[in-house]
């Protein structure tokens, strides 16, 4: 049955250390079963521990293909494409689509028993009981919002799956209507529940700020794409305003936002965590370097910079197009990239070899790279971008926000760089262009493509398909459309 594999899985995650912030997976020690788990307050923090290892999962590689690979940050990389091409050439289709959505609607799954059985709980305060819950609302609507993003129409579950008969499991989809009514509902009831706005330490769980952020993104989204209009993004607007007044800044150094040593910084909003001892490496394993392809006539000061590959692959590398919008005197170029060149015969650098991502690169343990860097759902700098995207598409001016960003990415010479507004059309175009330059490799630029209607005309992958529109939406895989039989695969994608 799912529902007591998840519960046995829950029960493993119960063993933590000091602080929940830390998610230890060990195998579980007995055979337990619904009715004499969800007991006590210790069950219940097990169960949701194990909901965010569900997230991890997701987060490892999914979040990213499904928000970002598709778009123009990524091109071929040295080692041969790895099952990527499909993502940058926009080739999916149904035999071969990437990631399916069972992962996803295992974390909905996990959400789903915390929200059923926690309520029947006694908890030592009420504080408690109705932070988890929150936390569990906020995660289903975080994970419908990735999956309506990318199928469109979706099943919506919102119990627990606890048995196999055909009309508990096999059901149609519901319009994606009824998926954001879902979604917004539950985002209601988490801001409800949630006792105050104070972060968890490592800001790795669902808090209110988080949920504020989440919101943002889902009314944008919402007011730009599904007739949500003015309403829907002063609704975002509003949500990024309750963000701003919580213990949350733009740290002053970008290369430290994403230090393995700075996890859990006052610039992140949520993340998902990563550790060592606790989790594989993540997709950023994929844009760095295999050992055998590092090459030997590189200078000391290359081979300093590369360092240990690890587990590595250069599998994917940033495109020309995206390293073109960097200027030498952009603090965010070094945190995130490095080009290498090999050298000649006076060991001076001469020939382009590859691109490596930096931003990500995780830490060295006993001599060996691991990419264990926590995964970044929302950080202030996307709050900002997204505070002045709202503004701008109500009318009003968003220079604030756009050089706040820019100020810290160009330090002394800002004043080269002052984000002057003028028409709507013209600022929405600067505000995308930011959004890449400061978001590049956190796997938001498809999703921005999309929201700002620029998908088909900025990616040449997309404009020589026929009707590419379709595109917009993933192709759902057979091996899905096998399993649930009431599924009607997306238009344009034949089987």
């Amino acid at each position: 049955m799912e529902k007591l594999r998840l519960v046995i899985i829950a029960l493993g995650m119960l063993i933590l250390s000091n602080s929940c912030s830390d998610l230890i997976d060990v195998d579980p020690t007995s055979v337990i079963t619904a009715d004499s788990y969800w007991k006590t307050e210790d069950d219940a923090q097990g169960g949701l521990i194990g909901m965010y290892v569900y997230m991890r999962d997701i987060a490892t590689t999914n979040l990213y293909i499904l928000g970002e690979a598709r778009s123009d940050v990524l091109t071929l990389g040295t080692v041969g494409e790895g099952g990527w091409a499909k993502y940058y050439n926009n080739t999916l289709n149904p035999s071969d689509a990437g990631p399916n959505w069972y992962s996803f609607y295992q974390v909905v799954n996990s959400a789903n028993l915390v929200i059923k059985y926690v309520p029947k709980i006694e908890f030592s305060s009420e504080d408690k009981k109705n932070n988890m819950l929150a936390q569990a609302y906020s995660m289903r609507a975080f994970t419908y919002f990735v999956m309506t993003k990318t199928w469109g129409d979706l099943i919506l579950r919102t119990e627990p799956s606890e048995g196999f008969d055909a009309e508990t499991t096999q059901k149609e989809r519901s319009p994606q209507a009824e998926v954001f009514d879902l979604i917004k509902d539950d985002l209601d009831k988490a801001l409800q529940l949630f006792p105050n706005d104070e972060y968890p330490s490592g800001r790795n769980f669902w808090s209110r700020p988080a949920t504020h952020a989440l919101k943002a993104d889902v009314y944008l989204w919402t007011g730009k794409r599904l007739q949500g209009g003015n309403s829907d993004i002063q609704a975002a607007l509003n949500s990024i305003t309750e963000i701003e007044n919580t213990d949350v800044m733009l740290l002053d150094n970008y290369e430290s936002i994403f230090d393995y040593s700075n996890k859990g910084n006052k610039e992140l909003v949520m993340a998902v965590r990563f550790k060592e001892d606790e989790a594989g490496g993540n997709y950023f394993k994929s844009m760095y370097l295999r050992s055998s392809a590092v090459p030997s006539n590189i200078n000391q000061a290359t081979k300093d910079i590369i360092g240990p590959v690890g587990s590595s692959n250069n599998i994917v590398v940033p495109t020309d197009y995206l390293k073109s919008l960097f200027t030498e005197d952009d603090s965010r170029k070094n945190a995130s990239y490095f080009e290498i060149y090999t050298t000649d015969d006076q060991g001076n650098p001469s020939d382009y070899y590859t691109t490596i991502v930096l931003k990500g690169n995780g830490l060295i343990s006993a001599g060996t790279r691991l990419f264990l860097d926590d995964i970044i759902l929302y950080r202030y700098a996307d709050i900002l971008l997204m505070k002045a995207e709202a503004k701008n598409a109500l009318g009003q001016d968003p220079s604030i926000e756009m050089n706040r960003i820019r100020q810290r990415a160009y330090g002394s010479n800002y004043e080269s760089y002052v984000f002057v507004p003028s028409s709507q059309e013209n600022n929405d175009a600067e505000i995308l262009e930011e959004r890449l330059r400061e978001l590049a490799f956190e796997g938001k630029r498809w999703w921005d493509l999309l929201r700002f209607g620029k998908a088909i005309e900025m990616l040449p992958s997309l404009q020589d398909k026929e009707d590419p529109e379709h595109l917009s939406v993933w192709p759902i895989s057979n091996e899905i459309l096998s399993l649930e039989n009431k599924v009607v695969q997306n238009p344009g994608y034949t089987y």
